[in-house]
């Protein structure tokens, strides 16, 4: 079978990085994100979080192919913060998103049924 090992789908290698940053020379305050061993489900969550950005003018990403475990991400902004700070603002977002979700799941749980 041409399929790639399943281990290969999550397991990082010595020297492989989990993210790497490459700057679009073709627009201004640009960059693409190659995230390595990760999939849609946290593409589109990175890309919708970007979207609600007001310094976000663009952020989209795309599988280059399905086979291959990894997902490009690109963010273009107005200017006023850096591509790679708008992603760390839209992974902290998330990041306080799912504990709130996490903690009124937990409080749900704890009531009587």
């Amino acid at each position: 079978m041409n399929a790639p090992a399943a281990f290969e789908s999550f397991l990082l290698f010595d020297g492989d990085k989990k993210i790497e940053i490459d700057k679009d020379t073709k627009v201004p305050n640009a960059a693409i994100f190659k995230f390595n061993k990760e999939d849609h489900t946290l593409g589109n969550l990175l890309k919708h979080q970007l979207l609600k950005n007001k310094n976000v003018l663009f952020a989209g990403y795309r599988n280059p192919h399905p086979l291959e475990h990894i997902f490009l991400l690109r963010i273009q902004t107005n200017g006023d913060i850096t591509p790679a700070d708008a992603l760390i603002d839209a992974i902290d977002n998330l990041g306080r998103l799912l504990h709130s979700l996490k903690e009124q799941f937990e409080e749900k749980l704890s009531l009587p049924l």
